[in-house]
């Protein structure tokens, strides 16, 4: 098998994709962030209206938490069928399924209403929203990954990265209007349903785009010549590149933890801590994803120049330093300091979020690719970004101090480090170059060649 020469179709579908994941991967982040914008600034009076606003805060982060722990089984089960029938059908199916349980959640019924229940709900559709992420990433950054070519990689399969602040972006832009045109009681009362409703239309324009791109010709080359006796695609996994799941897993804790930190977190910190309003902390994460946005393919294209590892190890040290200064600038009272923290800590973790989608692509064999970097992606989140929120929220509520937290994003920051350091350099890996091992069953699986 060779990979797509330029010219090819497949290169010449490139924009294509690169549109469609990036749309489809927007609208899948927006609906997992509006749940976190709200969580942070609406949930726990709406849903836990008994406690304290801190220990509501916490309820509400632990609903979001939940979240997560569908993750990873959205990583087995779409990178298997991923693995078997192709990236582009998942894709479809994570997309109905993120935005079906987001628009329920705009229809659901409040504490005040029926008790209970309401958060049992919330908490049920918030399982549905990470079971349905736990698939999209993994498919979305290889569909772009396997119709590139190994010069550009880096920079093409950054796009669908910038979902992620691009979602976020349009998740708080839609609440700061919200917040910014109503009432406290009004928004409330039923103004906070808006951003969930909205998820509709966006999904019927994302399956409209998404429907219309190819499957990618890598895996359809791999499903020619794939061997009549082969494993499941976990098992081949497991089996044969534990060591490369490890890597992914190390590399997602500094990734994963200060992004939600620094942009949901930051929401409850900034307006309960620093006495910031609502719009104004909003706003802050509003400039700050903007700013992202433009830089990831940027930092993307960089590491086809340098190497992931190079530019990943920046990030992982920047956020590192930067955690020490992050909320004494929050704590400044200043909305200019405000944007600078959000901002300057999203640059470096741009330098970690940009390579990522070619790193973890060129780390797998192609029919093993979507549930490699799914598992390795989804399994870090559960103990980074699912407690992170979290866990920042009860330090500051034990110690009153933000220190903690700072020596909580270090320490990953310094696995991260460690992970990327033992890794190996992927940049140029043709994602073809595959050895044929055989398994003591007689199944053949695909590794990738040594670097």
């Amino acid at each position: 098998m060779n990979a797509p020469a330029p010219g090819s179709a497949a290169t010449r579908s490139l924009p294509r994709v690169v549109a469609a994941s990036l749309i489809g991967t927007t609208i899948e982040w927006y609906d997992y962030f509006v749940y976190g914008t709200a969580a942070a600034l609406v949930f726990g009076k709406v849903f836990f209206p008994n406690s304290d606003p801190l220990t509501g805060t916490l309820l509400s982060f632990l609903t979001y938490a939940i979240g997560f722990a569908a993750r990873p089984l959205g990583a087995l089960v779409f990178g298997h069928f991923g693995d078997r029938v192709g990236r582009k059908k998942l894709l479809v199916l994570s997309l109905l399924l993120m935005g079906g349980a987001t628009t329920a959640i705009g229809l659901l019924p409040t504490y005040d209403s029926v008790g209970v229940t309401a958060p049992v709900l919330l908490t049920s559709l918030r399982l549905v929203q990470g079971f349905a992420l736990g698939g999209e990433w993994g498919g979305a950054v290889l569909l772009v990954s396997e119709h590139g070519d190994r010069r550009r990689r880096g920079f093409w399969a950054s796009w669908p990265q910038g979902g992620a602040p691009a979602g976020n972006l349009l998740a708080a832009g839609v609440l700061s209007l919200m917040t910014a045109v109503q009432s406290e009681s009004a928004f409330l009362a039923w103004g906070w349903r808006v951003p969930f409703l909205l998820s509709a239309v966006l999904v019927a324009v994302g399956l409209w785009i998404r429907l219309a791109v190819e499957e990618s010709p890598l895996f359809r080359q791999a499903l020619e010549n794939r061997p009549t006796a082969e494993q499941p695609p976990l098992v081949g996994v497991l089996k044969h590149h534990w060591r490369e799941v490890l890597v992914a897993m190390g590399a997602r804790m500094a990734e994963n933890i200060s992004y939600y930190v620094m942009t949901t977190f930051v929401l409850t910190y900034a307006v309960t801590h620093a006495h910031f309003d609502k719009q104004s902390a909003l706003n802050a994460v509003l400039i700050a994803s903007a700013i992202q946005f433009a830089l990831i393919p940027l930092f993307g294209a960089l590491s086809d120049r340098v190497g992931r590892k190079p530019v990943y190890l920046v990030g992982a040290a920047g956020v590192g330093v930067w955690a020490f200064v992050f909320f004494g600038l929050v704590d400044t009272h200043s909305f200019g300091q405000l944007v600078l923290a959000v901002t300057v800590g999203l640059v470096f973790h741009s330098a970690m979020y940009a390579p990522q989608a070619a790193f973890f692509s060129e780390l797998f064999a192609t029919r093993l690719r979507y549930s490699g970097a799914s598992i390795g992606a989804q399994f870090a989140s559960v103990a980074a970004g699912a407690p992170a929120p979290l866990i920042a929220t009860a330090l500051l509520k034990d110690y009153g101090s933000a220190t903690p937290i700072s020596v909580y994003m270090a320490a990953a920051a310094a696995l991260t480090l460690l992970a990327v350091l033992c890794a190996r350099e992927t940049r140029g890996q043709d994602l073809t170059a595959v050895e044929e091992e055989v398994s003591e069953d007689g199944a053949t699986v695909g590794k990738p060649a040594v670097a």
